[in-house]
């Protein structure tokens, strides 16, 4: 039986955590809110409680990345709740503390590391499924048949290929294009102007690529309502178009792990008390002492 790697976006647990219905704060003897850290750090062990051998977490160690220096609107983390951002650290030491493989990253983002790791476990033949846990849709584009998929934890729900193309109307390797021309508030492009998910979809779908789309709608070979005006938006605007692209696609090359054998989870570090001490999280020295005697 193969393995099932588990590569965790930190940054988007951590905010998912922070704005969970009925969380409640947790102020810690240094005055630091530390309970969205806690409960992320707390799910990374419920995951080897249940059978999960294999965990990657990506985080956003710095919110800016090499895409701030390609364009000024990009998201830097200004808009970032005071309290969120102080529990990054936190976070970061619980994660390594308790002996998780850690990718904190600086110069790139944290679905680049997960994209990055992700693309080492699927090239080893040791790996059955390499689950990206996130609903991040950015990460749909690193989906392969079978092997790469994406977990959507909080609603249960698996995406392959056929899954992906049913949600966004393209495959895994159009995300990057469909984002580029309908935009991601969240990361702070806007996209062009008319081409929403629908019509991207469509014309996605056939030509696959920016690229590849004829800018002059008559030589269009699939029918969508306002092609001229698409059209003649994309052609004034397609340098936008691929720079927006560029910001979409996530770099593989972040640095990450060399080997899968670098996810297994062996135990918690000497730094276990401490860490459990700043997240006021006592259970997490047990329940890693009791995981590992099972190893």
């Amino acid at each position: 039986m193969g393995i099932d790697v588990h590569l965790i976006d930190g940054t988007y647990e951590l905010f998912r955590q922070f704005f969970a219905p009925g969380r409640p704060s947790r102020v810690n003897g240094n005055g630091l809110e530390v309970g969205a850290a806690r409960a992320v750090v707390r799910n990374l062990f419920t995951m080897l409680e249940e059978g999960a051998t294999h965990i990657g977490v990506a985080t956003d160690h710095v919110i800016t990345s090499f895409r701030n220096d390609l364009y000024d609107g990009y998201k830097d983390g200004s808009e970032i709740d005071p309290d969120i951002a102080g529990q990054f650290l936190p976070l970061e030491l619980g994660i390594e503390a308790a002996g998780f493989a850690l990718f904190p990253m600086v110069e790139y983002e944290a679905d680049d590391g997960m994209a990055a790791a992700a693309a080492v476990a699927a090239d080893d033949p040791s790996v059955d499924r390499v689950l990206l846990c996130t609903a991040d849709k950015d990460l749909a584009q690193s989906v392969r048949p079978g092997k790469v998929l994406q977990l959507d934890r909080r609603r249960n729900k698996l995406f392959d290929v056929p899954e992906v193309i049913e949600k966004f109307g393209v495959p895994p390797e159009s995300i990057a294009d469909w984002l580029a021309l309908t935009g991601d508030a969240a990361d702070g492009f806007p996209g062009l102007k008319g081409w929403g998910a629908k019509s991207s979809a469509t014309v996605l779908a056939h030509y696959g690529s920016i690229e590849n789309i004829p800018l002059h709608h008559g030589q269009w070979e699939v029918t969508v309502r306002g092609a001229a005006k698409l059209a003649e938006t994309l052609r004034e605007n397609l340098a936008d178009a691929m720079l927006f692209k560029k910001l979409a696609t996530l770099d593989e090359s972040a640095p990450t792990i060399d080997s899968v054998e670098e996810l297994r989870w062996t135990g918690p570090t000497d730094a276990i008390a401490e860490a459990a001490d700043v997240l006021m999280a006592p259970d997490i020295v047990t329940r890693a002492a009791k995981l590992s005697s099972r190893r």
